[in-house]
């Protein structure tokens, strides 16, 4: 996940709904309240352990830790950072080994708030403790390098997600910003095998077509495509195309829509795009293999207007590196502004159920999905 501590801001979307363009979804009435968010299991597939990164004499830090108490949410997929990037030396290795420590330590400084999720028994102890769980993971595998044997002892020290490639290239394969679309390399299918071994969770988001592909098929568990949308609905790599999405399905896996601009090719993203792709994707794969990945923190983004400019640099700086198509606004948010709240899952919940989702269906979406395939790789 990216950082964005001191970046991203948001508006209210009364003030700007008419600017972006943005029509209510068809067929919505009166906005209904799931009663059954109290019991699901609720899973953010790409989201932030913030606080963890966050010293306590930090002004942020009390917002955060009532963002905890406030949000929710089971369980959280969190990225130990920092995502991608060319960091192969041992020194890379080391660090990646002690950003878990820290956490671990951090995690029991809070023993009322969180629970370091190791398997499908902390899981359901954070759901029944109120607690929110933390899934170690990495988004890209360069903290492996090409020692495969540093897979178990990222296991053993509580690492339960790897995300193969980020935006660019690694020894493993492509990720999506990657013009020449290579797929998994030899290293990639050693990568999944030992993955698959270890019983720890194959993430493909951030991948490349052939890269999804690939490693869709050379995993021998499901696997996660973690925070990614519908292609067929906006064009662009970062997404998952139907002939992908179908494939993870009939394997078993799950994707999960993320809260970014990628949502759709102009405008400001809200919820309504959110649940567009939710259910594109539930069309395409089936109600069994859709969850949510927002690829955002716990902590509501700041609104100050310090916080509006130093995102729209930010943004502007997404879109130089291809991470957006030249010509989007900088004034985007990076999350739905009708969602920046703690408890948002619940907010997003609410929308399914006024949509008419089912109960068994907004439970799979909300986080079912996600806990099943994590618990049937982890056993």
């Amino acid at each position: 996940m990216t950082s964005r501590r001191n970046f991203v801001g948001t508006v209210a979307l009364s003030t700007f709904a008419m600017s972006v363009g943005w029509v209510a979804v068809a067929r919505e009435s009166a906005p209904v309240r799931w009663a059954g968010y109290a019991n699901a299991f609720a899973i953010d597939g790409a989201s932030g352990a913030e606080v963890l990164e966050t010293k306590e004499d930090d002004p942020e830090y009390a917002g955060m830790l009532q963002a905890l108490r406030d949000c929710g949410i089971t369980g959280v997929i969190a990225t130990i950072p920092p995502a991608g990037g060319s960091r192969y030396a041992d020194k890379q290795f080391a660090d990646a080994k002690q950003r878990i420590a820290d956490w671990t330590s951090g995690i029991a400084r809070h023993p009322d708030l969180l629970v370091l999720v190791r398997g499908r028994a902390d899981l359901e102890r954070a759901k029944r403790e109120r607690r929110v769980g933390v899934i170690y993971a990495f988004q890209g595998a360069e903290p492996i390098a090409d020692e495969i044997d540093r897979v178990a002892i990222f296991r053993e020290a509580g690492v339960r997600v790897i995300q193969l490639t980020h935006n660019k290239r690694n020894l493993v394969g492509d990720g999506c910003q990657e013009p020449g679309n290579a797929g998994l390399s030899k290293f990639g299918h050693q990568l999944v095998e030992r993955l698959n071994a270890e019983r720890m969770v194959v993430d493909l988001a951030h991948g490349s077509q052939r890269t999804m592909r690939e490693g869709i098929l050379a995993s021998k568990q499901p696997v996660l495509i973690s925070h990614s949308g519908c292609r067929a609905l906006a064009d662009t790599t970062r997404l998952t195309s139907d002939a992908e999405l179908k494939l993870l399905a009939n394997r078993g896996g799950v994707v999960g829509i993320i809260y970014w601009p990628y949502l759709r090719v102009h405008g400001q993203q809200t919820s309504a795009d959110v649940v567009r792709h939710i259910e594109h994707a539930i069309n395409v794969c089936g109600e069994d293999h859709v969850g949510i990945g927002t690829d955002q923190r716990i902590t509501p983004e700041p609104t100050a207007p310090e916080a509006l400019k130093a995102n729209a640099a930010m943004i502007k700086a997404f879109i130089a590196d291809g991470v957006f198509a030249k010509g989007r606004d900088p004034d985007l948010t990076l999350y739905p502004t009708d969602l920046n709240v703690p408890n948002h899952l619940q907010a997003l919940a609410d929308k399914l159920a006024t949509r008419g989702f089912s109960d068994a269906r907004i439970e799979k979406v909300i986080g079912g999905n996600f806990a099943r395939v994590m618990s049937e790789v982890w056993g």
